[in-house]
């Protein structure tokens, strides 16, 4: 998901619309009309507002000269329309870049996606995306719908995706997804102290009352489903591992806000004055990203039937964050406050011991029925 990974709404459009000059001759019947109201019926697979844009950027003549919008048209005149492809089509094309392609073979690639590189061509990033740098490493991903992308994850989370080379393949891993076969893993940072380990179960839907983000909603949302498990806890932090059973748009930054520990450096579902020393906010400020990692991915291969997994280390800018924490905490090895923390309150699997009054930050995980 979104994601954070695999959903419905996954914008794509993969009939690419080669340049060409179509000539129409205006019917007696439009006689009247403005052109590019006549062109807007005339051509019907494209909005008016692009048809203007052609007619404006010098793409369109009338009777052999250039043409205007408000042109009146008394009908048989000959137009000529040169059909441009949309920045969505152009955003299908092969742009070289580096790829930490992690597995590859005839069916399937695994590619270790790194933070800031946006997955699929979108409005304001219609270039230099995951899926140009695809369709250059195998040109023929633009047979496949999405050039092969089955599920993605937001342009600041970095970590480990699948990709399908054919659309046996693709459809293949789709049904995977759906079924909740596929096994994604994150590894986080969250503000405050987790207490347990546990499941978060939503409904995840867009905000009411901003449209541009996710939130938990009462009715009308998608179910989510996020298993929360405590690596490491530090002094106002904490290490978690977070696995999927669903994949919906920003589903772990959502939830963890929901359950009053937003992601660490998260700009749109963080809490910017979360209480740490100066030195773990510099070093989650140098991030300048939500501390997300997609750190294992599991799936059944779709030709050999066995299943396959990978892992990708923690990129170098959360591993530093983590290494702030850790010295900060006096931890002398990975578990050694682990360890400390369930001396003092007992095993994590031991939730029905749990008392929120023993700690300082309140946990909330909501279900909704």
């Amino acid at each position: 998901m979104h994601t954070a990974d695999y959903n419905e709404d996954l914008p794509f459009e993969n009939d690419l619309e080669p340049a060409q000059t179509v000539v129409l001759t205006v019917p007696i019947d439009l006689a009247g009309q403005r052109l590019d109201a006549a062109l807007a019926k005339l051509l019907p697979d494209y909005s008016r507002s692009r048809i203007t844009n052609w007619i404006k950027e010098g793409g369109v003549t009338l009777n052999n000269r250039p043409a205007s919008p408000k042109d009146k048209l008394i009908g048989g005149e000959e137009v000529s329309i040169d059909i441009q492809p949309s920045d969505e089509v152009k955003a299908f094309t092969p742009e070289t870049m580096e790829l930490d392609i992690v597995f590859e073979d005839d069916t399937v690639l695994v590619v270790n996606k790194p933070a800031g590189l946006v997955v699929h061509p979108a409005a304001g990033n219609w270039t230099g995306t995951l899926l140009n740098g695809l369709l250059a490493h195998c040109p023929a991903l633009s047979q496949v719908p999405r050039a092969g992308i089955v599920h993605r994850l937001d342009k600041d989370t970095s970590g480990l995706m699948v990709v399908a080379k054919t659309l046996p393949a693709q459809n293949h891993l789709v049904r995977q997804l759906q079924s909740r076969s596929v096994k994604r893993i994150y590894r986080a940072v969250a503000d405050g102290i987790v207490p347990f380990d546990g499941k978060i179960e939503t409904l995840i839907g867009r905000d009411p009352h901003n449209r541009l983000k996710m939130a938990v909603v009462k009715f009308g949302g998608k179910e989510a489903v996020t298993h929360v498990k405590v690596l490491e806890r530090y002094l106002a932090h904490s290490y978690i591992e977070c696995s999927l059973e669903t994949g919906r748009t920003h589903q772990i930054r959502v939830h963890m806000r929901e359950a009053r520990h937003p992601l660490a450096g998260d700009a749109v579902y963080g809490n910017p004055r979360h209480a740490c020393s100066a030195e773990v906010k510099t070093a989650v400020k140098d991030l300048a990203r939500q501390a997300l990692h997609a750190y294992r991915l599991s799936f059944i291969h779709p030709v050999s039937g066995e299943t396959v997994s990978f892992e990708a280390p923690l990129p170098q800018d959360m591993y530093h964050l983590l290494s702030v924490l850790r010295l900060e905490s006096g931890m002398d090895s990975p578990l050694s406050r682990e360890a400390e923390w369930q001396d003092k309150f007992g095993s994590d699997d031991d939730e029905d011991d749990w008392n929120e009054d023993d700690y300082d930050v309140e946990v909330v995980y909501v279900k909704d029925a």
